[in-house]
């Protein structure tokens, strides 16, 4: 590569022709789909989760918190979201309750048939009146006092960042098979070793039993 010279991307030609293959695009033989049930109010006691007598619950998985067979934590800075909230949800959209089923369609109408029933708690939605903090840094070098005494000018300042979105075309997207003993995770994702480091916690493996595979990611920005 030189100044004032265009190179060709490395990726170009493969997602021009179509030869690049999205998670999407790939064909996983005996694939089940799965559909999440989420949280409808932002901070709550689960009182109960109840299922449609009237569905087919036969033909399908279902996976709660008891059901995880290593830690319920995603471990990734701070070990402080579970992986699916167990007797407590904590904000809008928590994950609840998996399911997965052959047919695409009929996991996401199973997941409507679901009835979660809560005990109201009161949420936060201000910042400033919220008694946890979710990430604190403490730098410390050399002695501040004296260097603020000695100093002509001292600046004081809070400072704040809205929140933010990374709009990527494609959704979040995921694989998991079982090959030789090994569970292999594939998709669209950025990090590969964050999600490595959570899923030998989930499933209480070491680093020989998980291995995880980025797929073509249509964007990420950060937030995948």
């Amino acid at each position: 590569m030189s100044v004032g010279k265009n190179e060709p991307r490395r990726d170009g030609p493969a997602k021009l022709t179509g030869r690049a293959l999205y998670l999407d695009d790939m064909s996983i033989p005996g694939c089940w789909h799965g559909a999440t049930v989420r949280s409808t109010v932002p901070h709550g006691r689960i009182k109960s989760v109840s299922y449609d007598p009237d569905f087919a619950w036969n033909e399908c998985v279902i996976v709660t918190a008891k059901d995880i067979p290593g830690k319920n934590i995603v471990t990734l800075i701070e070990p402080d979201q579970p992986l699916l909230a167990d007797g407590l949800v904590r904000h809008r959209e928590e994950a609840i309750v998996l399911i997965a089923h052959p047919d695409r369609a009929t996991a996401y109408e199973a997941a409507k048939r679901v009835k979660i029933e809560y005990e109201p708690l009161p949420p936060v939605f201000d910042m400033e009146k919220s008694d946890k903090a979710f990430k604190s840094y403490l730098i410390e070098r050399g002695d501040l006092d004296a260097g603020f005494a000695a100093a002509d000018f001292v600046v004081e300042g809070e400072y704040r960042t809205p929140s933010q979105e990374q709009a990527y075309i494609e959704n979040n997207a995921i694989a998991a098979y079982e090959e030789n003993g090994v569970l292999i995770v594939t998709g669209s994702l950025q990090c590969p070793y964050y999600v490595l480091k959570a899923m030998k916690q989930i499933f209480n493996r070491d680093e020989s039993r998980v291995r995880i595979i980025q797929a073509v990611t249509g964007g990420g920005f950060g937030g995948k």
